[in-house]
C-alpha cells in the first residue's frame, strides 16, 4: 500500500542532557505510534505520547549508545511495547561498558531486545511502514528508518556534520559509505531527522555538508 508524507505525524521531544532528539512516529488515521530514541526523561516521553492520543506499538532504537536507551525500562514497563534495534547493537542493551555509559560516569541499562532488525526489515505502523537500512559507522549496529520522504538516522549523519566514530566499533571510512550508499538514493527532497540536532535534508548536506564534500571528492578521484 502506498502512502504520502501527510499520513504520517511526526513530533520532535529533545531529553536529557545530551540533548537527544526522541521521535513519535504515528499513522495519523489510526494514531499508533512507535517512540525512537528514548534517550531520557521517560515521563516526559509518556505525557507526549498521551498528549498526542498515541497507541504505542514499539520501541526502537537507532542504536546501542546509553544516551539514546536510558528511557527503554520505564516505557516497556508502562507502554507493554517491545524493544527494536539493529542486531549488532543489541549487546549494549544490558551492558553498561559497551552503551559506552559507564565511561562517561553513570550507567544505563536497557531490558533485552524483543526483535532485531536487519538490513531489508519493516517495522509496520498502521497502514504506513518505516524501512529499515542498517547504516553502520557511529556503531557496528546503527540502523536509519525510512518513511515517506523522511528517515531517521540517528548519529549518522547531522546538519553540516557527522556522526562521532571515535568510539569502540565506529569507522568514519564505514560512516561516509552509509551515507553514499544507503541515505542519498533517497533523494534531495527527503527529510533527515538526526539524533541530536536540526533537521535538514538529503540535499542540503550533499551539497555542502564540508565531511561529505572532501569524501566525495576523494571516491571522484579514484
Amino acid at each position: 500500500m502506498s502512502s504520502s508524507r501527510k499520513e504520517w505525524q511526526v513530533s520532535r521531544l529533545v531529553v536529557g542532557d545530551l540533548m537527544v532528539n526522541c521521535y513519535l512516529v504515528m499513522w495519523k488515521a489510526t494514531r499508533e505510534a512507535v517512540i525512537i530514541d528514548p534517550g531520557d526523561e521517560p515521563e516526559q516521553i509518556i505525557d507526549f505520547s498521551t498528549k498526542h492520543q498515541a497507541k504505542i506499538t514499539a520501541i526502537i532504537n537507532t542504536h546501542g549508545h546509553g544516551d539514546h536507551i536510558g528511557g527503554n525500562s520505564r516505557l516497556k514497563t508502562t507502554t507493554q511495547a517491545p524493544i527494536l534495534i539493529g542486531a549488532k547493537d543489541a549487546p549494549m542493551l544490558t551492558d553498561a561498558l559497551k552503551n559506552l555509559s559507564r565511561p562517561f560516569g553513570f550507567d544505563v541499562l536497557s531490558p533485552p531486545a524483543d526483535r532485531l532488525l536487519n538490513e531489508g526489515d519493516s517495522i509496520s505502523i498502521g497502514a504506513g511502514r518505516l524501512e529499515v537500512l542498517e547504516t553502520p559507522g557511529h556503531s557496528p549496529g546503527s540502523v536509519t528508518l525510512v518513511g515517506d520522504e523522511f528517515a531517521i538516522v540517528g548519529d549518522l549523519l547531522f546538519e553540516g556534520s557527522i556522526g562521532r566514530t571515535d568510539f569502540p566499533g565506529g569507522s568514519e571510512k564505514i560512516l561516509l559509505e552509509s551515507v553514499r550508499k544507503k541515505i542519498f538514493p533517497l533523494g534531495d527532497e527527503c527529510l533527515i531527522l538526526p539524533g541530536h540536532g536540526a533537521t535538514t535534508t538529503v540535499g542540503a548536506e550533499r551539497r555542502s555538508n564540508p565531511f561529505l564534500q572532501v569524501f566525495l571528492k576523494t571516491v571522484m578521484q579514484r
